[in-house]
This record gives C-alpha cells, structure tokens and sequence, in this order.
C-alpha cells in the first residue's frame, strides 16, 4: 500500500529549511541512471546517492552552462542535454529514475511530459517529483490560485499555480509508493500547496 499522508484540510505548513529536507530525503531515494528534467544549476546535486550516474535535462542555454560547471564539481562528467521536456533526445529505457523540482507546473503540457518520461524509464522505473500544485477544487485558495496563475506565468517562468499534478500523475501511470503533501510560505499569495511524489512506471512498457 502507498503511504499518503497527510488528508487534505490539514497538511503541515513547513518553513523553508524543513521543506528542503523534505525534498532531500525524496530525491536521496534515487538510484542507477537517474534524469533530472529540469534541472536548473544542479541545486538537488547534494540531495543525490553517491552511486547516482546523473544525467541533467536543461532548456535555458544560461542555466544549462553553469549547470555543466556544477554537475563536474559533483563528479558528473557528461554534458547536460538541452532541450525540452516534451521531446527528451535519448533511447527508450535509458534511465532507472527521473526526477525534477517544480518542473511539471512550468511546462507547456504536462501529459506530453510524463508520456516521455514513462518513455525514457525502465519497466517499473522510478519518479521523485516535487511540484506547486492546485489547492482542492471549491476551496478559496484554488480560486485565488486560479486568479494568479496568469501573472505567475508570466513573470515565474511559467509557473501554473492551480494544476492538479497529483491526477496527472496517476493519468500517466505511474503508481504511488509515499506521497507527501504539505504547504510552503509565499508571498503575497499565503501559504501554498506542495506534492511529494514518490513512485513507479508500470512494470511492463505501455
């Protein structure tokens, strides 16, 4: 049985120090070849298992430059891919995990996401996903999410505040093994719903 915790209505509001332990102890999960879309300039390097062979999947040409820099302090040798999300430039199962941090409320669409990343996995492969995520539906923070989401598109590098990432994941097929949800400061908008996702491909490609 998947751990899931804790209920709607009541999930902990986490400062910023406990959150990022949060996020740590999910991505030190990982094993294998493991993909990291998204991956910004390597902040989750430091979260990551010693024998992790790690490849980075980066779009920005700025961030994909320092992120070069940061994955060979690390012992990360190969070149980050550029690119992306959508259409990610590898063979089918190349990796035994894919992560990504507030990745999927960015991208332009999330199913063409996860249908790849189902794509570059193994059969029973793993996700760790760590994402802003809509508030339950009728609620007045979903509204206020929804308000928002245009500016926070614009101006958050296309961040979608109110999307259901959670629902998208399952749609995709992927079977939950713990998953965390849980608030986090913002301003000026209060605290804001965050998933921790935890789980596997289906154990034969589909």
């Amino acid at each position: 049985m998947p751990r899931t915790r804790p209920a709607a209505g009541r999930l902990p509001l986490l400062d910023d120090d406990a959150l990022d332990e949060r996020e740590r102890a999910f991505f030190g999960r990982v094993h294998g070849r493991v993909l990291e879309i998204g991956a910004g300039r390597g902040e989750n390097f430091g979260a990551l298992a010693l024998d992790v062979a790690w490849t980075g999947l980066e779009p920005d040409p700025e961030r994909r430059e320092e992120l070069a820099i940061r994955a060979r302090e690390w012992g990360h040798q190969g070149q980050p891919l550029a690119g992306g999300a959508e259409r990610i430039d590898v063979p089918d199962a190349s990796f035994d995990a894919v992560i990504a941090s507030y990745v999927l409320c960015s991208v332009d669409d999330p199913a063409a996401v996860l249908a790849e990343v189902r794509r570059v996995l193994v059969p029973g492969g793993r996700v760790v996903f760590v994402e802003h995520v809509g508030a339950p539906e009728g609620t007045l923070k979903r509204a206020v999410q929804r308000a928002a989401t245009p500016c926070s598109v614009r101006w958050c590098h296309g961040c979608h505040l109110d999307r259901d990432t959670e629902a998208a994941l399952h749609a995709a097929g992927f079977a939950p093994v713990e998953v965390e949800r849980v608030r986090m400061r913002s301003m000026p908008l209060g605290a804001m719903p965050v998933l921790l996702f935890d789980g596997t491909a289906p154990a034969l490609a589909g």
